[in-house]
């Protein structure tokens, strides 16, 4: 009985054995299996996932994600509530996605701003990836932001440019102006007309302000993290209203662009031979009959006309903003750009968009502040909708992508002294690099088929702008201070504070009620 005994525990022991091997074969080889997975950054909370890390007020979310870079490497994964995100932040990296993944991560995750502002996504520039996007991007392309248009138009940037400088200059000898006010007041006039046809200054003061408000709250509330994005079943709460301030603000644009399509409407019933069409009336024109994935024709010519309209107005402001301020704070460099005009233009004219390819000083201004402070420092989210592998890992369909353009912009490996405001470099080592997608390193306006569709306006109007408002004036700043750098992140990263200036006329009166 004792030998059966021992007998039977020595097989049961043998087999336990055996099962133990077999188990850890199985899970050996089952590990092998496994997708290598980006490495996911430490503090998770549970619900929330990173949220808390990224709604610091310490410090824009673009420096936080740098940072945490710095830690895991140029990719690496965070969760955002209940959603899978990586985050990228070199150019190599950038160059695979936007070349061998470039389809599939030309998606948008579907935010709550996105449809509320975007006309339930009929905003192309929100809009998921697919037929009704690449018809609404292509008709924009080619009847508003093609070359042909482009040059046709270029008598509106001329005239606004030089209305808006002819305003200030009767402000009298000298005299202090808000500049981001005065900008965004000059490029919503050009963008307007472009669009409507109107310029909006001259329009009834309501709707003035209206639009001054409007487009600033639309990119404000683009930029705001709501709670129901990242946890869905928490959307109902609203926490700090920013549903309601979306709502409100959607129905005050809304109301503006209703007026203004009843107005072509109307006009174009009395004017059957229109020479000259802004942008609605080619819309009215090309869009009907035209499939619209289920929306009227209306709501996607209000829907397309905002998008155009706030982000040709932001952006380019934002822009000549930071390069202002810059210069301001670099005044060696100031004085340079506009040695140069002097040179290249003189005082018996002003500059016109043709002096543009002569002032290559004045461009590596422009190329350096887009380096150093792109607009959209966090190219604008995408949505992997399909599995594929990034950087030797694996990344599953519904990931989001976060690209860390202000991070990239900053690599060492790339640019020398990358803190460092210098725009010799896209004179010397860096002369051939563009900003219009070609150019992995250097991607202000985002890459691939999604990028930007609006690059060569806003390049070519932010430097005429500046080249225009620098030979129109000497600028320094009250009691010469250095201009304060801090910046507010939304879906655009704007300067914190009013960028004050002082302004003296440097060119003779009559060259802006003369000159055509």
């Amino acid at each position: 009985m004792d030998v059966t005994i021992d007998y039977l525990y020595a097989v049961v022991a043998g087999l336990i054995c055996i099962l133990l091997i077999s188990y850890s074969k199985f899970f050996k080889v089952k590990s092998q299996t496994q997708p290598k997975l980006p490495p996911l950054a430490a503090g998770g909370w549970p619900l929330i996932g990173h949220l808390h890390l990224l709604g610091s007020s310490n410090q824009p979310p673009y420096i936080t994600l740098g940072n945490l870079s710095d830690k895991y490497g140029p990719i690496f994964a965070l969760r955002i509530g209940v959603h899978k995100a990586v985050i990228v932040s070199t150019w190599e990296l950038a160059k695979e996605i936007f070349t061998t993944h470039d389809v599939i991560i030309s998606s948008r995750p579907k935010f709550t701003a996105f449809k509320i502002l975007g006309h339930n996504y009929a905003n192309f520039g929100f809009s998921p990836y697919g037929e009704y996007w690449q018809r609404m991007r292509k008709i924009t392309a080619s009847e508003l932001l093609s070359t042909r248009r482009f040059e046709s138009l270029r008598d509106i940037r001329h005239t606004e440019v030089k209305k808006s400088l002819m305003e200030l200059y009767e402000l009298g000898d000298e005299f202090k102006v808000e500049m981001k006010k005065f900008l965004g007041d000059m490029n919503l006039n050009v963008i307007m007309r472009m669009i409507a046809g109107k310029r909006y200054s001259s329009g009834d003061e309501r709707e003035v302000i209206k639009m001054r408000w409007g487009f600033r709250e639309f990119f404000r509330l683009s930029g705001l993290f709501v709670v129901g994005d990242a946890i869905p079943f928490l959307g109902w709460l609203d926490l700090g209203g920013y549903v309601k301030e979306m709502k409100k603000a959607a129905i005050e644009m809304d109301s503006v662009v209703c007026v203004w399509l009843e107005e072509h409407r109307r006009r174009n019933d009395l004017e059957k031979t229109k020479i000259e069409q802004d942008f609605i009336d080619v819309l009215l024109n090309v869009l009907d009959g035209v499939d619209l994935d289920g929306y009227d024709v209306d709501t996607v010519i209000k829907a397309t006309c905002l998008t155009l309209i706030a982000g040709a107005t932001d952006t380019t402001t934002v822009t000549i903003t930071w390069a202002l301020s810059l210069l301001l704070n670099n005044r060696h460099t100031l004085k340079k750009v506009q040695d140069e005009l002097d040179e290249k233009v003189g005082k018996e004219r002003l500059v016109n968009e043709s002096d543009i390819n002569n002032l290559v000083y004045l461009q590596a201004v422009v190329k350096e502040t887009l380096r150093l402070y792109p607009a959209g420092p966090l190219s604008g989210a995408r949505q992997f909708t399909e599995d594929c592998t990034v950087g030797g890992y694996h990344i599953q369909a519904g990931t989001r992508l976060i690209l860390n353009l202000w991070k990239m912009h900053r690599d060492p490996r790339v640019w020398s002294e990358s803190l460092e405001f210098q725009p010799e470099r896209f004179l010397n080592t860096h002369k051939d690099v563009d900003v219009k997608g070609n150019h992995y390193e250097l991607l202000p306006f985002g890459g691939g088929r999604r990028s930007c569709p609006g690059i060569t306006f806003g390049v070519q109007m932010t430097n005429l702008a500046l080249a225009s408002f620098l030979q129109a004036f000497e600028v320094t700043t009250p009691s010469n201070a250095q201009v304060d750098m801090s910046a507010t992140f939304g879906l655009t990263n704007i300067k914190t504070t009013p960028l004050d200036i002082i302004a003296k006329p440097r060119l003779p009166y009559h060259l802006f009620v003369n000159e055509n």
